[in-house]
């Protein structure tokens, strides 16, 4: 049977004049890439519109901690904070959405200082509420925690403005996620006494906050991202990186097919030749050899990275934010004591923190002088709308943090380290009463445990309140200008 191959329309193709030829290419198959492109652009406005859509239905609330007085906890209290929050991660299939709009929702840990008052504060979504509740009283039984309303709504969004000015940026990790900052346990020694001998990191920022005058803030966010367990892969990956191994990438079915194929052909050969053991004992030999040849330095790296993978993850985002009156604003004490707060975590031969400066950076500070006031004006803008959105897609790619750097960079100050006067703690220690205390049955039934905190329907914005009597206490102490310099002074927190 002979095959005949016609080439009489190709060449009939070929002759055509150019329009007709772009014409007849278009009719038959160049409308396939445009349309491919409009299909693609409605499934991501669509997804958006319904992301969006879902996303008005969910309804956050901001909760302010108090410490309670007397606290010894450690920092590991906070990390199993952060380790029940993880509670908050979610799966979605292809219905929830594609057609409902669900996603992750995030929440937000937060240090403010406002005319020198620091507070704790999670914003958390309503329905975790119970949630974020658990994890602070599992730890601390005697802390209080009160509904608040959100600090930064009362505070300008455009720039530039009359009244205030600011500074914010985004930190972000100087090398890969997978390479660990300097932890917690890196600040304790063995010398002096039991209760010195951590030195608290977070003693540094208090002392900063607590120095604030009147019209200076500075606000310090964190957002949490809960996460799968799939991002150990990518620390498994570095760890071959180091040590020199072919990283082994996700097979597609071609991969799949051709490693059949070369399967085959090894076992053929194996029947051949009877090198194979032989070859397998080289290879052996050659992995150990590399373990073996490792640079102190990279083997500390390898044991960190996989320390950092063993525990539970959170991708994070750092924002920064000093804002102040124009008149008094003091950019050099805020702005670089809060960098050499942050370069405290930094470990040369692993990871550091690093202000998000440069061409590109979230940072309110341009290079270049062509349309400076304007590209800066941009940049306050978008830094104070993400920061009151706590915006978890605008700014840089999130960072990666287990729950041990997490409780480092942010936990409560250890009382015997830390001795900001203005850090609001709970006024009263929590007793539990005698067993053998009578009691009514039916009453503590109806009892709520809760019935002191605030409602979501009727929030006391205690936290405002303080801020304004500490500034009236702050103006009594400053009028006192006789009083005798050797007395101890008034907002001493303990008795």
């Amino acid at each position: 049977m002979d095959i005949v191959i016609n080439l009489q329309p190709i060449k009939e193709f070929l002759f055509l004049p150019e329009d007709e030829m772009l014409l007849k290419l278009f009719l038959t198959i160049g409308w396939l890439p445009i349309a491919i492109t409009f299909i693609w652009g409605t499934i991501i406005v669509w997804r958006y519109h319904i992301r969006d859509k879902w996303a008005a239905t969910q309804k956050f609330i901001l909760l302010a901690i108090d410490i309670p007085r007397g606290n010894m906890q450690s920092p590991k209290a906070v990390e199993n904070m952060f380790s029940y929050l993880a509670g908050m991660h979610g799966t979605f299939n292809y219905h929830e959405t594609w057609w409902k709009g669900e996603f992750q929702l995030t929440s937000s840990m937060e240090i403010v200082s406002i005319d020198g008052y620091i507070q704790y504060l999670i914003r958390t979504p309503e329905k975790f509420r119970e949630l974020a509740e658990t994890a602070i009283y599992s730890q601390y039984p005697d802390a209080e925690i009160t509904e608040v309303d959100d600090y930064t709504t009362s505070y300008p969004t455009h720039f530039p403005d009359e009244q205030y000015d600011i500074y914010g940026c985004e930190f972000v990790l100087v090398k890969d996620n997978a390479l660990p900052i300097k932890t917690y346990e890196n600040f304790e020694h063995t010398f002096g006494k039991p209760e010195l001998q951590y030195k608290d990191s977070m003693a540094t920022l208090m002392d900063l906050m607590s120095s604030l005058k009147k019209g200076e803030q500075i606000w310090y966010q964190i957002i949490l991202i809960p996460m799968d367990f799939k991002w150990c892969d990518t620390g498994e990956d570095i760890i071959s990186k180091i040590i020199g191994e072919k990283i082994i990438s996700k097979k597609n079915i071609i991969d799949k097919i051709g490693e059949i194929f070369v399967d085959l052909l090894y076992n053929f050969s194996e029947l051949i030749f009877s090198s194979g053991e032989d070859i397998k004992e080289k290879k052996e030999e050659k992995e150990q050899f590399k373990m073996m040849n490792l640079k102190p330095r990279q083997k500390k790296q390898v044991e960190a990275i996989q320390e950092k993978i063993g525990k539970l993850c959170f991708e994070i985002k750092i924002r920064f934010i000093y804002l102040a009156k124009k008149e008094i604003m003091n950019k050099s004490k805020a702005v670089n004591g809060f960098v050499g707060f942050m370069k405290q975590f930094q470990a040369s031969d692993l990871n550091a923190f690093k202000p998000d400066v440069g061409p590109h950076g979230t940072a309110t500070k341009g290079g270049y002088p062509l349309f400076f006031e304007k590209r800066i004006n941009k940049r306050k803008i978008k830094i104070m709308r993400n920061y009151k959105e706590r915006e978890d897609t605008g700014g840089r790619t999130p960072m990666v943090l287990n729950i041990e750097e997490l409780a480092t960079i942010w936990h409560f100050p250890i009382e015997t380290v830390v001795k900001a006067p203005l850090i609001q703690k709970a006024t009263s220690r929590k007793i539990e009463p005698p067993i053998s205390l009578p009691f009514v049955t039916k009453a503590i039934a109806e009892e709520n445990i809760f019935e002191n905190k605030n409602t979501i329907n009727d929030i006391n914005d205690i936290f405002l309140e303080k801020i304004e009597l500490l500034k009236a206490d702050k103006n009594e102490t400053q009028e006192k200008t006789n009083a005798p310099t050797n007395l101890p002074p008034e907002n001493l927190p303990f008795v």
